[in-house]
């Protein structure tokens, strides 16, 4: 049998390719750390800075912010300044998506928060073998930060000004005082904005991540609300009366074992004149469809890390994953829980899509 014969300028293409996902691997670390220590706070609008001026004004060792630095000016996340001394700059664009968590859509240093544990690594790969996947539960408590930062920009500065007043009579009923649930609440940056927005009303938190729960419970003490109230459950066990006036599911229907019984439990919980607004990551049904995804590898690294293993969790899970969710689907499983109503919304979120679904 002859030896296959590979062409040099491919092999070193590909070699490249894959050496290319080490080094973004490096340069996640690298954001963690940045982002953990205030460093990119610390640059931001402080103009071009040596490696010493960086560590009188944080007090942390010269020598290793040189080498970090260097680091961040190789992956051209900060500006380089060659001169007597070499300085660094964060960008106004930089700050907007490694600095400014609070006033910037586009900040994203929250998601890299922390490498996956090497024994969460070993779990995954078991599953590999078994089919059963990890639940959030399971993932810890850095997955419940992570996703909290990863997904609290858009959802803190959007939900209560922008994405509320676009469905039909909520913040009237929300300003009024009515009853309203966040179903897979996580660390509660959508029920504790909602909460503050709306103090006539009362918010309901359900999450099977206890946690999430304790993340949430810590924040509403600290800021005092007397208007939320936490479950340690999934959205399986909502009250079987009709109860709630406005209920959400911010990504994680897609993460659930069982969709279809907790789309029937939000049915039932809902009033006859009740709106359910879904958020979920924007996709195709067709994976060739998803192509033009330029961030589709990532998405499905997240799937099989987190939400359909998540999915998977439990022997008879349906494993929908991140782009399982698709408008399609959500519009076939609502109606077949009885909604009779689907209204999709692009409010130009990057990653997602919002669903108005009422009886």
């Amino acid at each position: 049998m002859s030896a296959v014969v590979v062409d040099p300028d491919e092999l070193k293409r590909y070699s490249f390719t894959v050496w290319n996902y080490k080094m973004g691997e490096m340069v996640s670390l690298m954001i963690h750390i940045g982002d953990r220590l205030g460093l990119y706070k610390a640059l931001d609008g402080a103009g071009p800075l040596t490696a010493e001026q960086l560590a009188e004004k944080t007090g942390l060792k010269e020598r290793w912010l040189l080498e970090w630095l260097r680091g961040q000016a190789a992956a051209r996340l900060i500006d380089y300044h060659h001169g007597e001394e070499d300085t660094f700059e964060l960008t106004a664009v930089g700050s907007k998506v490694l600095a400014d968590e609070i006033g910037s859509l586009a900040f994203a240093a929250g998601a890299f928060s922390g490498q996956t544990p090497p024994e969460t690594v070993d779990k995954l790969v078991d599953a590999f073998r078994t089919g059963i996947g990890l639940s959030y539960q399971d993932l810890g408590p850095n997955a419940a930060h992570r996703t909290e930062r990863m997904l609290g920009p858009w959802t803190r500065q959007e939900l209560v000004p922008n994405i509320l007043p676009a469905l039909d009579g909520v913040t009237d009923k929300l300003e009024r005082g009515a009853v309203a649930a966040d179903v897979g609440c996580g660390g509660g940056v959508a029920l504790i904005a909602m909460a503050q927005a709306f103090p006539a009303s009362e918010f309901h938190g359900y999450d099977p991540s206890q946690h999430a729960i304790d993340r949430c419970h810590a924040k509403v003490t600290e800021l005092g609300l007397d208007n939320v109230h936490l479950f340690v459950s999934g959205g399986e066990s909502l009250p079987r009366a009709p109860t709630y006036d406005f209920l959400i599911t911010f990504d994680c229907i897609h993460d659930m074992t069982q969709p279809a019984e907790v789309i029937a439990s939000i049915r039932r919980s809902l009033k006859p004149d009740a709106t359910w607004l879904i958020k979920d990551i924007r996709s195709q049904p067709e994976f060739r469809d998803n192509l033009r995804n330029p961030l589709l590898a990532m998405f499905y690294g997240f799937s099989v890390s987190a939400c359909m293993s998540s999915a998977l969790s439990e022997p008879d899970g349906a494993g929908l994953g991140t782009l399982g969710f698709n408008p399609a689907v959500a519009e076939r499983m609502t109606r077949e829980a009885g909604f009779e109503r689907f209204r999709m919304h692009d409010f130009d979120d990057p990653s997602n899509l919002y669903y108005e679904v009422r009886p």
